[in-house]
């Protein structure tokens, strides 16, 4: 009666927990102790045991046909991140975490939420087009990116995670979704033989609070539970004076095996969390590489975001509130099935559901700080001078009349309510050494959208902006409590989504130590959409409101045209062939060729130009991938490296983008050469240095942007540094009943271009984290990290709304996250 009574209340406080809050990463098992516990994930050929181990034994599932392989047994580029790796990244937010992949450039500096993730020199603008996220091995929505929405803004790391895998490349053309560029697979925990369980509360110097729990155990011999989550509030680094991070998500699964031949696993998980959608501020550059902080403006924690913008009325009367931000509300059924149907026969399902709201406000500003005079011949034409300039808020006058700084920034929303079923059945027959693979993928999603951009304001250029209201000369009104225009650019949608594919993979084990494979993959695409853009010319134009010449904020407001259709259907084979050689258990090599397909989403086919250019200049919608790739994997007690050499070659994106509220297309191809390299170093059983690094030399083939006006070719790929490396050394000790550890990582990223045009430079920068946690034998560890310790201005992100370079002086540039500070304290039985 007391254990029972001890159980329950251990139950009852990890449940309790969730109300509270803590960081986003998965807990370490110092102990070891993990093992054939409720933590572990399984495959049904192992039962609930620990596949994590730390001699390159890993088991990923990511870019297999089947339940899994030893990552030194892959024959293609596959990263691994299990708890102790999650826990010294310290990533801000999901995206965030794949900045310990190589070959992978991921930007988290807008939030938790609109994360850009590049790959090997994939063209691409912003979002993730190339990169899409999975959970227990089924993808999350079907479309890696729509705009305003990729993949990592459906899922959160929090305690539940047991391990995340990712595949660059290779195999990953194949499966799945047919992802050529990375597929990001988030683990979760499942139940085991014994109870166990986490309760955290962590704080941060930013105000954030925030509870993680789990728990999980058995149902009966066979049966294991597992549910938990978290709950996290702050205002955020940058904070715009109101509670702009806020909500959480929540995690369960049933997991069954099925007499030794199988297993069945149920899970359910509902997110409902968003944050600020953080966008460039004002810098300042000297045109020779060197970034400051604009006057009066903290690089690291300011936000034009503030008391005076979050709730407004525009001048179609739309009323918003920006502590909305960016995030989803969803909910994540699923079910995965694995069963031998007979000796060497095996049956795989996998299914999963989602649906609900992903909507996005945010305060986008249009360009750098000018003096009110320059203003007022933007706003009035030339010869506009200032008459009055007052607050908005309280009609005071500002402060230096026609010198005083200003900007606009426009205040957009975007509102997507989304679905999508996706069920992948797959058969495994084996026989001798010989494993024949084949399988059918469906997906059906939708996305209903309604989009109101511009809507600029006009503000002081200062943190957390006041509005502005000018008037003109001749008697003119530039404002309407401090808006200057209405909609620029505004979109009403229903878009459905279908695709359909049939792949079939042949390995064979032709020696002990040579494998070869090979497989091969049809998909069909369909687009059926119905939608509403603003009205051409031909069709009326812009309307003035209220009639008055002399009101110049409502004079140019546009209006919905007629609704038209869209329907695209096309289709395309995608194949690869590898072989991987082991010279000894530990040292093996691979190579490794594949041929993959992107093809166009809703927002590719929305606007025709992107379509119709590409046509013209012989470049199909479909972008096809070309990869070819090779690697060394040496995995001891003491070492572990992984090292990629590849060449690819991509053709045929076709996409758009918002330039001062018009859509621009973006039409053409790439080629890119490169190396990864990870691995870890173990010289001592307390001292361990791990590293990742990337070469990339990636260049615009026949690329043009501008609606076709400009070519590209031989630019640098936007937004891809040529280096990108880190470093991180970890001391791990015990002194009798304590465990601290110690943990620090320095990474480098090197000088890229904002734009495809190379026009607008983001300098080279060193990022430092560190972090150190004390383990008790009672199971309580408490931990402190820092993230950009030495408050590094470091530019992601110039101004993507303009074509062009920005100068010297004052320029708009998205900075990482100044430094800040995370305190956790976490039970852990």
């Amino acid at each position: 009666m007391r254990s029972a009574s001890i159980r329950h209340l251990l139950i009852s406080t990890a449940a309790g927990a969730l109300l509270a809050s803590g960081p986003a990463v998965a807990q370490s098992d110092p102990t070891g102790a993990q093992a054939a516990d409720s933590s572990q994930r399984a495959t049904p050929e192992q039962g609930l045991v620990d596949t994590s181990k730390p001699d390159g034994g890993d088991i990923v599932v990511v870019g297999t046909a089947g339940g899994g392989t030893r990552r030194q047994d892959a024959s293609f580029a596959v990263t691994a991140l299990n708890n102790d790796a999650i826990e010294r990244a310290a990533p801000n937010s999901t995206a965030d975490l794949l900045r310990t992949v190589p070959g992978v450039m991921a930007e988290s500096s807008g939030g938790q939420n609109g994360a850009n993730i590049f790959v090997r020199g994939y063209p691409s603008g912003g979002d993730a087009q190339f990169v899409t996220f999975q959970y227990a091995g089924t993808p999350i929505f079907a479309p890696p990116t729509l705009s305003f929405l990729e993949n990592s803004q459906l899922i959160r790391l929090d305690e539940t995670v047991q391990r995340v895998e990712a595949v660059r490349g290779g195999t990953g053309s194949l499966f799945s979704n047919g992802q050529p560029g990375l597929t990001v697979n988030v683990v979760p925990r499942i139940g085991g033989r014994t109870f166990h369980g986490l309760a955290k509360l962590s704080y941060t110097d930013f105000e954030e609070i925030r509870g993680d729990a789990w728990i999980s155990g058995p149902l009966n011999e066979d049966t294991g539970f597992m549910i938990g989550g978290y709950y996290a509030q702050s205002h955020g680094v940058r904070d715009p004076q109101f509670r702009a991070e806020k909500g959480g998500q929540l995690t369960s699964n049933i997991h069954h095996d099925l007499d030794g031949r199988g297993s069945i696993e149920i899970y359910a998980r509902y997110l409902n969390d968003r944050g600020a959608w953080l966008l460039p501020i004002p810098v300042v550059t000297n045109g020779q590489g060197d970034i400051s902080a604009y006057p009066g403006f903290d690089a690291g924690t300011g936000t034009l975001m503030g008391r005076d913008t979050r709730i407004t009325t525009n001048v179609v009367g739309r009323r918003l509130d920006l502590s909305e931000g960016r995030g989803a509300k969803v909910f994540n059924p699923g079910l995965t099935f694995e069963y031998e149907l007979v000796d060497g026969l095996r049956l795989r399902e996998r299914t999963s559901y989602l649906g609900g709201n992903a909507d996005t406000l945010g305060l986008v500003p249009v360009e750098a700080p000018v003096a009110a005079s320059a203003m007022a011949a933007t706003l009035g034409g030339p010869g506009s001078t200032v008459a009055t300039l007052t607050y908005a808020s309280d009609g005071a006058a500002v402060a230096g009349g026609a010198d005083a700084r200003l900007l606009r920034a426009g205040i957009w929303e975007v509102r997507k309510k989304i679905t999508s079923f996706v069920s992948d059945t797959g058969f495994e027959w084996a026989a001798g050494k010989n494993k024949l693979t084949g399988g059918f993928y469906y997906t059906s999603y939708t996305s209903r959208d309604v989009w109101a951009l511009g809507n600029q304001v006009l503000l002081a250029a200062e943190p957390n902006a006041r509005r502005i209201n000018m008037t003109l000369n001749g008697g003119r009104t530039a404002t309407l409590d401090g808006f200057s225009s209405g909609p620029a650019f505004q979109v009403r949608a229903t878009y459905n989504g279908e695709d359909a594919a049939f792949y079939a993979v042949d390995e064979l084990q032709v020696t002990p130590d040579l494998r070869i494979d090979g497989g091969v993959r049809w998909q069909r695409h369909n687009v059926d959409a119905v939608l509403a853009t603003p009205r051409t010319a031909a069709e009326g134009g812009t309307i003035n409101l209220d009639g008055n010449p002399l009101t110049l904020y409502d004079n140019a407001v546009t209006v919905l045209g007629a609704n038209r259709s869209i329907r695209y259907q096309d289709d395309a084979w995608s194949w690869t062939a590898g072989a991987n050689y082991d010279f000894t258990s530990e040292i093996g090599v691979f190579a490794r060729y594949s041929r993959g397909n992107s093809f166009p989403q809703f927002d590719n086919l929305r606007e025709a130009s992107a379509v119709n250019i590409a046509e013209k200049t012989g470049l199909a919608a479909t972008a096809e991938v070309d990869t070819y790739e090779a690697g060394v994997k040496i995995s001891t007690r003491m070492v572990n490296l992984y090292a990629t050499a590849f060449h690819n070659k991509f053709d045929g994106l076709a996409t758009t983008t918002l330039i001062n509220n018009v859509p621009v297309s973006s039409n053409g191809g790439a080629k890119a050469t490169g190396v990864e390299l990870e691995g870890a170093l173990r010289p001592t059983t307390w001292f361990s240095l791990t590293a990742a690094g990337t070469y990339l030399d990636a260049k615009y083939r026949g690329f043009f942007t501008g609606n076709g006006a400009i070519d590209n070719t031989g630019n640098r790929v936007q937004r891809q540094p040529k280096w990108t490396w880190r470093v991180t050394p970890a001391v791990d000790v015990d002194v009798g009943g304590v465990r601290p550890s110690l943990f620090a990582t320095l990474q480098y990223t090197g000088d890229r271009f904002s734009d495809p045009e190379n026009l607008q430079t983001l300098p080279h920068f060193y990022q430092l984290d560190a972090g150190v946690a004390v383990t008790l034998d009672n199971g309580i560890r408490l931990q402190v990290t820092g993230n950009n310790l030495t408050d590094k201005i470091g530019l992601t992100e110039g101004n993507p709304r303009i074509i062009g370079g920005q100068g010297t002086g004052a320029i708009l540039a998205r900075p990482i996250l100044g430094r800040s500070f995370r305190f956790s304290a976490a039970f852990e039985f």
